[in-house]
């Protein structure tokens, strides 16, 4: 058995990435144009920010892979700007190309996709086919709040994403369903306005009726489900008076929970509320929730420690570290299922990975996720 994390962002980037955004925007601001060239990162940039952090934690935690995917608060979608956002996400996601790259073994990518408030999918489309046609990802993060927190677009069963999942289907490929900044002072963004957002998406495909007409589209709901499985039964209730199917054949066979959730209790109820075979193992490490809970004295993020705590079965441990995740990501299958590429990932030296557990990874801004 092999353990998939599905839930990773690049928290982490060297600086230069973020100074392309600041000039982007700056530049945007002052002269109406966005800058369009991505500043350049070397490979040692970028295998000290991932072996001092994602890669030393995913070792030490006893994980062998990760989902990964630009940094979900960076990807600022609510700048309106088509050809900001088509720059954005390029140099996003080919920074975590170069990430796979470097560490072909330990990582598999999900791109963000350059989405705009209201704006036409094309660019997403085309992005997405660049990313998985070219780059070898195997999945795709989608928002489906662009406003950030004003919730401007139209609901996730309406024709206007019928393009984009169109593109999906044919390419084989999930989305993870996730949100990025919030622009409303009403809704912190990690505490929130992504579990808003997903649980609202959840309402929405109770209320549609988008799985008859996309059967092949699957998604991955992060973050547990957001209130979900804490409110089942209300769901159930709803889709009963609404006059849908049960929840099992009109909604979850195609949608999917990560288990970034993190305290013993609620993974206690993900898993007593919710099919082994809709929940995929994930931490989002260095992300939303950091440091060490000081009831546990573990890190709030090191989530196979809870799943451990269950006493599930050989079958069900296979299929939420690794068997689901293989079934949802049919392309990540496939590169597990192929002869390896020979790449040394190992770290550029050894004090990288003797550090002792109890160092802290690179420290970056706490609102980064």
């Amino acid at each position: 058995m092999i353990i998939i994390d599905c839930h990773g962002h690049y928290t982490t980037t060297p600086p230069q990435h973020q100074a392309f955004r600041d000039e982007q925007l700056a530049f945007l601001a002052e002269l109406g144009l966005p800058r369009l060239t991505p500043a350049y990162i070397s490979d040692d940039a970028v295998r000290e920010s991932i072996e001092r952090n994602q890669l030393k934690l995913l070792r030490e935690r006893g994980g062998d892979l990760m989902i990964f995917s630009p940094r979900a608060s960076a990807m600022e979608h609510h700048v309106p700007d088509p050809a900001l956002a088509r720059a954005w996400a390029r140099a996003s996601n080919d920074l975590v190309h170069q990430v796979i790259r470097l560490f072909p073994q330990q990582f598999a990518g999900a791109c963000q996709l350059p989405q705009t408030p209201g704006g036409p999918l094309r660019d997403s489309i085309d992005e997405l086919r660049r990313c998985v046609l070219e780059l070898g990802f195997v999945a795709c993060n989608v928002n489906p709040d662009p406003s950030g927190g004003y919730w401007t677009s139209m609901p996730m069963t309406d024709p206007y994403w019928y393009p984009l999942y169109e593109a999906m289907v044919e390419l084989d490929v999930p989305a993870m369903i996730h949100v990025s900044s919030s622009r409303n002072p009403n809704f912190h963004a990690l505490g929130a306005h992504y579990l808003n957002a997903d649980t609202a998406v959840f309402m929405q495909l109770i209320e549609g009726n988008l799985f008859a007409e996309f059967p092949a589209l699957r998604f991955v709901i992060p973050h547990g489900g957001g209130a979900v499985p804490y409110h089942w039964g209300r769901y159930r209730g709803l889709a009963d008076r609404l006059g849908r199917p049960p929840l099992r054949d009109h909604v979850m066979r195609n949608v999917f929970f990560d288990t970034c959730v993190y305290h013993q209790a609620g993974i206690d109820l993900l898993f007593r509320v919710v099919d082994i075979d809709n929940i995929l193992f994930a931490s989002e490490m260095i992300g939303a929730v950091r440091g060490i809970d000081p009831e546990s004295g573990f890190h709030w993020d090191d989530t196979k420690r809870y799943l451990d705590e269950l006493g599930l079965s050989d079958g069900d441990r296979r299929a939420v570290f690794e068997a689901n995740a293989r079934r949802v990501y049919p392309r990540l299958d496939a590169q597990l299922a192929a002869p390896a590429p020979y790449l040394d990932s190992r770290p550029s030296s050894a004090a990288a990975v003797q550090m002792p557990a109890t160092a802290e990874p690179i420290s970056t801004p706490k609102s980064s996720q």
